[in-house]
């Protein structure tokens, strides 16, 4: 898997890689992190898979953050009760 960009943000480590035909957008907030699998045909290039990034999408992924969150706190909780 090959590193082909770093995008800045404030908030979120954003990663594209590419690997076996595909760019894989990852995103990590933490110890958590969401990634995307684009095929290299399905887009005209990095700067495709750099305008998916919008707002919208960022703001739906801190949504999935969270409830990452929640269910591994929930299987602590589950853990710790045994």
């Amino acid at each position: 898997m090959r590193l082909v960009k770093d995008i800045p943000h404030e908030k979120y480590k954003i990663q594209v890689f590419q690997y076996n035909g595909k760019y894989i957008l990852k995103i990590e907030l933490g110890q958590f992190e969401q990634s995307y699998k684009i095929g290299e045909l399905d887009v005209d290039g990095l700067e495709d898979v750099e305008n998916m990034i919008t707002d919208k999408l960022l703001k739906n992924t801190l949504n999935r953050f969270i409830e990452m969150r929640s269910d591994w706190l929930e299987a602590f909780k589950l853990k710790n009760n045994k």
